[in-house]
């Protein structure tokens, strides 16, 4: 992407997700891999606490003055010495292997208070109003634990409008042209190949580039994939019902003469795939009228379907509204396609819910 007002936001959100990524990359392979019996949550606590405090430490160092919206808070970790020792073990071997880049994002946290500190600055309530970062540190918990798709979620909201967006999925491949199945990156390696980062600047376009470890690595420019036949397009949705109806999302591929199954994935992996043209449609469908998604959940996969040539609105067709605080409060739902497609998959939706 060329230079912009926002070049600086973009080169430091990229390192400090790839950075994260890498921390919880460490904490599947230490902590979660082999089993999905976490009662305590305690592998995704820790590698939400650590991505949460390098992003923050990374933004706090390089733009003071920006309010942060983030899902986790310190308290428990302030509560729970044991895995409060974990996570700064953790934060304080999360290093990129270029000492640089590592100079960029503000280098180590001074000590584990700081640290609970830093977590702790996620706390704005959100708006309309100036720059707000939006961080989902770990999106895809159960995709997380399995060693399927999860991201690392970052974008820059600038008066309710999101102008800067990075995802680091890395169960992903690294070829954008790899067609999208439900058993990509189901094994969490460090293979040749495996592991991404996509962006977008409002108004630049979106990229994608391999998951590193210390500078970053070439981008590549990337965009949906025409369809020519509705019928033939891949769409995706999320594995847990609890987040999306797949009844709803059955009848709407049927009206629309889609005969593939869905590809069922967890997090802003979905987003990324369909930037890419890997897949086509996503729809994610409410399960109960008062579900009302969250700002992190969705601003920088959002912001890099549109750059990417895609539509993206909720189920009435309206624009996702990010200038209401922590959440969604005024959508419902989300589908994202491609824009010459994008009214026909909302004319289905909205024929197959209005009849509910």
């Amino acid at each position: 992407m060329a230079s912009t007002e926002y070049s600086k936001e973009l080169h430091i959100a990229l390192l400090a997700v790839q950075r994260a990524t890498l921390l919880t990359k460490s904490v599947f392979h230490s902590h979660a891999k082999g089993t999905l019996d976490k009662a305590d949550a305690s592998p995704v606590t820790i590698g939400d606490f650590g991505a949460q405090a390098l992003i923050i430490s990374a933004l706090q160092h390089n733009f003071p003055d920006d309010e942060i919206v983030a899902e986790e808070e310190a308290k428990d970790l302030r509560e729970n010495s044991k895995v409060r020792q974990t996570v700064w073990d953790l934060v304080q071997n999360s290093k990129l292997s270029d000492d640089a880049a590592e100079k960029e994002l503000g280098g180590a946290i001074a000590s584990v208070d700081s640290m609970l500190d830093i977590i702790d600055k996620g706390d704005s309530k959100g708006g309309s109003k100036g720059r707000i970062w939006a961080i989902d540190p770990i999106d895809g918990t159960k995709g997380f634990l399995r060693g399927g798709q999860y991201a690392v979620c970052l974008g820059l909201m600038v008066d309710g409008d999101v102008k800067v967006g990075v995802l680091g999925c890395p169960n992903l491949p690294v070829d954008d042209s790899q067609p999208l199945t439900e058993d990509i990156g189901a094994d969490a390696t460090d293979a040749e190949g495996k592991g991404v980062l996509f962006s977008a600047v409002q108004g630049k376009g979106a990229a994608s580039r391999p998951l590193g470890k210390g500078s970053l690595a070439n981008e590549s420019t990337i965009g949906m994939k025409p369809i020519s036949n509705i019928s033939d397009a891949t769409f995706c949705e999320s594995v847990e019902a609890g987040h999306s109806s797949q009844s709803d999302s059955v009848a709407i591929a049927n009206k629309l003469g889609i005969t593939k199954p869905s590809v069922r994935m967890d997090s802003q992996a979905k987003y990324a795939s369909i930037a890419r043209g890997a897949g086509d449609l996503y729809l994610r469908l409410p399960v109960r009228k008062d579900y009302v998604e969250k700002i992190w959940d969705h601003a920088a996969g959002d912001l890099i379907v549109r750059e990417a040539g895609g539509q993206v609105t909720d189920t009435e067709g309206k624009r996702l509204d990010f200038s209401h605080g922590r959440t969604l409060k005024e959508n419902k739902g989300v589908i994202a396609a491609p824009k010459d497609v994008h009214q026909h998959v909302i004319e289905a939706v909205m024929s197959v819910l209005g009849s509910k």
